[in-house]
């Protein structure tokens, strides 16, 4: 039986595991997309960095318009099987597709291939994303439950990371063999045009996967609190930027958003160069590095509640992103010392660094719910899907950053795509790339954070002051 008071309903752990599959399972599809895309478009399907970079940048601009479209959609809509749950059985359905073939070399190194497929799954992600986080929207109104909402979502999302980081080892396993020139050889290998194959197997088993757990979430997670379809039929697309104007604490979040998304997407995409280039290391190597960028959250993240009691939300913030920020300037330093390069040392700044990053920006999905709610509050309609749909542009627009700023500087230092070795300019490049451009950005995220003004105790009186309307 639900437990509520003034929409403050208490979740099972079977909702919360249900609800937060939906999370594992568009990380499975589209954190692989984000890290691994830039990657296998220059080595494996043969298209060059700044071309790549240019066409993640039209796709952000043809997501300004589509995404505000799906909000106003979902908001507006009541269909059969539940205002936000439906969208997420069409959108599951296309995003697993188009995710399968952006992967597909059998149009190798067309260029219009590539776009079609990457606006496609870029489209589909919208349809299940913006539902998807106005479904947790209308779980529950209770802050602490809400937190608790998110450490679970942020393990099963960091779940899949983990999963999407073991690729290179997948991607070996169905790989031919080719000729090592350096060792004279056979192996199997993820960074070659003979990889194609093995690529298109290992995204269509994350894909189909993803697939599935999107079905769990459609057939474990109840709505609670939605606009009835008085208020429904009203909303607007235009609605989606008059409440970026008039909705400051949604203002300061998307900001922050795109500051997290694009470092978050830069660091993703050049840790493959990385330790491709800078470190000549396995796929082994580069696994474990890779994983060290997530298994912090496992660590960590169950611990957010506690933390963000005793020091509150702006302090977890500056304490996590300083971190962060530490690691990043001693991971450069330490590359720049020939004497100081070595695995033990690198992975452990690697495992610091990533602490800061997970906490920091997986926290961050907790505040959605709460700048929802600060609409309702103000407008008098709780907008849910108008509100995410924003909140998927701006994270869209820091993916498209951290998209095209790796292409650019891998273009502008000289990177040759196809090569097993790179200049030494190049490699200084990749690194930067890994620390210092991240370790400004997360400065910068530091100073907007700070100007989020809705604490625990201003959200309880919020949501005393709103007219609770639950569905049941």
């Amino acid at each position: 039986m639900d437990n509520v008071i003034n929409g403050c309903y208490k979740l099972s752990w079977r909702e919360r595991i249900g609800f937060c599959s939906g999370d594992m399972a568009q990380n499975l599809i589209y954190q692989t997309v984000s890290i691994w895309l830039l990657f296998y478009y220059n080595n494996v399907y043969g298209l060059d960095s700044a071309t790549v970079a240019v066409m993640f940048l039209v796709v952000r601009i043809i997501d300004v318009i589509w995404d505000p479209m799906v909000g106003a959609m979902v908001d507006k809509s009541h269909p059969r099987w539940g205002k936000y749950r439906s969208w997420l059985l069409l959108g599951a359905v296309l995003l697993a597709t188009f995710a399968i073939l952006c992967f597909w070399n059998g149009f190798s190194g067309s260029l219009l291939y590539a776009y079609i497929t990457y606006v496609g799954m870029s489209m589909s992600f919208t349809f299940v994303n913006v539902p998807y986080s106005a479904l947790g929207s209308s779980l529950t109104r209770d802050t602490n439950e809400i937190t608790i909402l998110t450490s679970v979502r942020m393990f099963m999302a960091n779940l899949a990371g983990l999963i999407i980081k073991t690729l290179p080892l997948v991607i070996v396993l169905f790989a031919p063999k080719v000729l090592n020139p350096q060792t004279g050889e056979m192996e199997a290998v993820y960074n070659t045009p003979e990889a194609g194959q093995a690529w298109f197997i290992t995204m269509s088993i994350f894909a189909l996967v993803g697939l599935m757990l999107l079905i769990v979430t459609f057939f474990e997670s109840k709505e609670r609190i939605v606009m009835d379809k008085s208020e429904s039929a009203q909303v607007k697309v235009s609605d989606l930027w008059m409440e970026l104007v008039r909705n400051r604490p949604l203002r300061v979040l998307s900001i922050f958003f795109v500051i997290a998304f694009t470092t978050m997407s830069i660091s993703n995409a050049a840790d493959s160069y990385f330790m491709t280039f800078n470190m000549g290391a396995t796929p082994l190597m580069t696994t474990v590095f890779m994983w060290l960028g997530t298994i912090p959250a496992f660590i960590f993240m169950p611990m957010v509640p506690a933390i963000k009691h005793r020091i509150g939300k702006n302090g977890m913030f500056r304490m996590f992103l300083g971190i962060a920020i530490v690691a990043m300037i001693l991971m450069y330093l330490m590359m720049s010392v020939e004497s100081l390069k070595s695995y033990p040392l690198l992975f452990v700044v690697q495992f610091v660094k990533s602490t800061g990053v997970v906490v920091a920006t997986g926290y961050m999905w907790a505040l959605v719910p709460e700048v929802v709610t600060y609409s309702e509050f103000a407008s008098g309609r709780r907008v849910a899907g108008i509100v995410n749909a924003l909140i998927c542009i701006f994270m869209k627009a820091g993916m498209a950053l951290g998209g095209v700023i790796p292409g650019l500087v891998l273009a502008w230092v000289g990177f040759q795509a196809g090569e097993p070795t790179q200049t030494p300019m190049a490699e200084q490049g990749i690194l930067w790339l890994v620390t210092l451009i991240p370790a400004a950005l997360f400065v910068l995220a530091i100073y907007v954070i700070g100007k989020y003004e809705l604490s625990d105790e201003k959200m309880d009186e919020l949501n005393a002051a709103v007219s609770i309307k639950p569905k049941h």
